[in-house]
């Protein structure tokens, strides 16, 4: 989709350029495959450099040797400034924050990303700021870095957890023997097997409920921690998100948008208490209540995101936890004040009530962090 500040006209005229300026460079472009590129860019962000230089290769580029030209032909007609007025528009698409904060360009004395082997950097880009942005704790970001943040963490993909069933499928791998098949097939051929047949378990996925801290406490991290639980949502239809600050409010289907954008304003309109008060128990009892009613979160991995701040009443979250644990496979807990300290002991009163009944502790304070989470998250069902 093009930005406010960039008519639509104007886009169009800058694409069919760039096709234009392939072809001169000796690459057979048609007008149907400018068509497919223009189409293909408005479905994506025309201001980040990297859609459309990843439309642009997809659509118009057939050859594996004009990989190269195409990447020269990118550097030159985006990236080179000049004076007259209709370069203004690849200046714009230039200083894209996402463009600038996670991928740069190389040179092309110093190699095309058609040239690179497959040991080095995907996508033909050499990563930059990215990797400092990843370790960098989300409460000392600026505004600025924290658009480029979320715009990495729009790219996560949040593997489901899978459990295996009581069923059964045919298999290749010399496991278990099927022997109900062996005997149908043995019927077949006069009492005498002809091939040995295997069997495994079947996997399916397992039910994954995120339980988000919203309160005033946890405001450097709670808006982050939501882009996390929208990642996961868009991959795994078995997940339930829940956001809580002094009440319990659920807001997954807020997040069933296929825009972030429109997905975290839904989710701030559903949540009355954000930046508010914290009571952890209440809230997690009325999770338990709604999971026995509704079959909800058992036998689910439950991530309960939250500094332990409780201003509640402590023995509402002991018997919270306890039965939360009865009805969970596994309780995780994301605490964004554990940070990278292996040996970090909870302070709060909340977290030291609720240790007992918690599997595991993870930080969430940085994207490499919830990077770690995510992959734990796909091996802990």
């Amino acid at each position: 989709m093009s930005s406010p500040d960039t008519p639509t006209e104007s886009v169009d005229e800058l694409l069919v350029g760039f096709g234009q300026a392939l072809r001169d460079a000796t690459i057979t472009v048609g007008t149907d495959d400018v068509l497919t590129f223009t189409t293909a860019v408005a479905e994506l962000d025309v201001t980040d450099l990297l859609d459309v230089y990843w439309s642009g290769r997809a659509t118009l580029v057939r050859r594996r040797e004009q990989v190269p030209i195409y990447n020269e032909v990118f550097q030159r007609y985006f990236l080179a400034f000049h004076p007259e007025a209709e370069e203004a528009l690849k200046k714009t698409m230039k200083s894209s924050s996402t463009a600038g904060a996670t991928l740069e360009i190389p040179n092309t004395e110093e190699g095309l990303p058609g040239d690179l082997s497959p040991d080095e950097v995907k996508l033909g880009y050499v990563a930059s700021t990215s990797d400092i942005y990843r370790h960098k704790a989300f409460a000392d970001c600026s505004d600025a870095e924290m658009r480029q943040l979320r715009r990495l963490m729009s790219r996560m993909r949040v593997t489901p957890p899978k459990k295996k069933t009581h069923r059964t499928t045919s298999t290749r791998r010399r496991s278990t023997l099927d022997m109900r098949r062996m005997a149908r097939d043995s019927m077949r051929h006069l009492g005498e097997p002809k091939d040995l047949h295997y069997k495994t378990r079947k996997h399916k996925l397992r039910p994954l409920v995120l339980i988000l801290d919203v309160s005033g406490s946890m405001a450097d991290y709670s808006r982050n921690l939501l882009q996390f639980a929208y990642s996961a949502r868009r991959v795994n239809a078995k997940v339930d998100v829940f956001c809580f600050g002094t009440r319990l409010t659920r807001i997954t289907k807020a997040l069933d948008r296929r825009d972030p954008d429109e997905a975290m304003r839904l989710a701030g309109e559903a949540v009355l208490d954000w930046d508010g008060g914290t009571r952890i128990g209440e809230s997690i009892k009325s999770f338990t209540r709604e999971a026995r009613r509704a079959r909800l979160g058992r036998g689910a991995i439950v991530v309960v995101c939250s500094d332990g701040l409780d201003r509640g009443d402590p023995q509402d979250l002991a018997e919270a936890m306890e039965s939360m644990s009865r009805i969970a496979h596994r309780v995780l807990w994301v605490n964004p004040h554990k940070a990278d300290d292996q040996e970090w002991v909870p302070a709060a009163m909340g977290m030291i009530i609720a240790d007992p009944y918690i599997d595991e502790v993870h930080s969430g304070h940085n994207l490499a962090s919830l990077e770690r989470l995510a992959n734990r998250l796909s091996k802990v069902g």
